[in-house]
């Protein structure tokens, strides 16, 4: 049996989750989390989560992306 934990609830989002969750396309959150200095973005050695509330906060500060 496998629990499904709603995307609100999750710490830390792929990026199908998290274009789902925002509404930004993946290919923009792809190259928004490339950058060094991405605060919102988590590298399990190749694979990339995205933190939901430091996503949240980037997204609250900015104008447009």
């Amino acid at each position: 049996m496998k629990c499904e934990v709603p995307i609100w609830e999750k710490s830390n989002l792929t990026l199908e989750e998290a274009a789902a969750y925002s509404g930004i396309g993946i290919n923009k959150l792809r190259k928004l989390s490339d950058c060094e200095d991405c605060k919102f973005v988590l590298w399990i050695g190749t694979k990339r989560l995205i933190k939901r509330q430091k996503l949240d906060e980037y997204l609250s500060e900015q104008y447009s992306i």
